[in-house]
């Protein structure tokens, strides 16, 4: 059994500032970035200091909220236009987490929602307790999601993830590896970790996580997946998701649909692990989903050390889609959801319009 440890804290709110850790530097040190503008937030967003969808999500709230306060907006209209220009600006971070578009959409109704006669500290407030709301909520989420999930893998002697979806993604226990983790409670399995190139999340982030934890776990390149999966060693795939498409189609860490694909010709079930504000039901399948494309230097180097002849261009999508019908359910905070997908998860989808809090 794991040892039972309070999971670190990725996002903490200090009364002044947005405390992020520093996934960059994982696991070689343990440094945290203090944040005091949408600008900062912004590079912190981009260069993955923090990242996971929904912690990018839970940190873009706090932004909002910064870089209102910081602008001093003098009536509660200029609070409401300065609120909407911070979380457009935001957005222009990330294409592909969908969590991120949520989580401002959240903020900019916050401020849309007050009253014409209100005060600018009653809308700074407001925003706060927005900010405030959507952390605590992703906690709840994240336990929910464990607790729905862990069922799944009863039995397994092997469980495969791919890049990091546990603490270090979420303000909760996570997603895939919050299953995980909540199973191996009762469970006695190996966690499987893929590497993840290009940038290393699993060997980075979830192998930590997984040590810190006392799970049992192996390190494989992702390119060793498949060979696990043919000599018998994985008997359930669980990874999370940055965006789900209305007909389940979900786009993950690129790297994930191989993994996919291997899981059904080898009959190995492949989970995928996400709270509903990760669904966007605006997109009637994963072929609309924008898939973030980054710089050539990610896979044409490591470390600041040249790994392929100068001069070289590189294909370097971060993520790719999981077709549904390679996916054996969804596990989100509302229970598992199999298919039809298009039929079940509109059985969940959450109201139009939120009621005010």
């Amino acid at each position: 059994m794991p040892k039972t440890k309070q999971p670190i804290r990725t996002i903490e709110w200090t009364g002044r500032t947005l405390r992020l850790l520093d996934q960059t530097l994982l696991p070689g040190r343990t440094s945290y970035v203090s944040i005091r503008t949408e600008e900062e937030l912004w590079d912190a967003i981009k260069r993955l200091v923090v990242r996971g969808a929904p912690a990018i999500g839970v940190a873009a709230a706090w932004g909002v909220y910064l870089g209102t306060r910081r602008r001093k907006p003098k009536s509660i209209g200029d609070l409401k236009r300065v609120a909407c220009d911070v979380a457009d600006y935001l957005a222009t971070s990330r294409p592909t987490a969908v969590n991120l578009f949520w989580a401002l959409e959240e903020c900019r109704h916050a401020a849309d929602s007050l009253p014409a006669n209100a005060t600018v500290g009653t809308g700074l407030r407001r925003l706060l307790e927005t900010a405030e709301h959507i952390q605590r909520d992703d906690e709840k989420r994240c336990a929910a999601i464990a607790r729905h999930g862990a069922p799944l893998l009863k039995g397994a002697s092997g469980v495969l993830t791919h890049c990091n979806a546990g603490a270090l993604a979420t303000a909760g226990v996570g997603t895939a590896v919050g299953v995980i983790l909540h199973a191996a409670r009762t469970g006695d399995f190996t966690v499987y970790v893929d590497e993840t190139r290009p940038l290393l999340q699993g060997a980075r982030l979830t192998a930590w996580e997984m040590n810190a934890a006392g799970v049992d776990y192996r390190l494989i390149a992702d390119s060793m997946a498949a060979s696990a999966m043919q000599r018998g060693l994985v008997q359930a795939v669980v990874t999370g998701a940055d965006r789900i498409a209305a007909n389940g189609d979900s786009a993950n860490k690129i790297g994930t649909m191989p993994l996919a694909i291997c899981a059904r010709h080898f009959g190995v079930p492949f989970y995928i692990a996400a709270p509903i504000s990760t669904i966007d039901y605006s997109l009637r399948s994963g072929a609309e989903i924008p898939i973030e494309e980054r710089s050539d230097d990610e896979i044409t180097s490591f470390g600041g050390t040249a790994t392929a002849p100068k001069g070289t261009r590189a294909f370097n999508p971060a993520f790719d889609v999981v077709p549904a019908r390679l996916i054996s359910a969804i596990v989100t905070e509302k229970g598992v959801i199999r298919a039809p997908f298009r039929k079940n998860l509109a059985g969940i989808r959450p109201r139009p319009k939120r009621e005010e809090r």
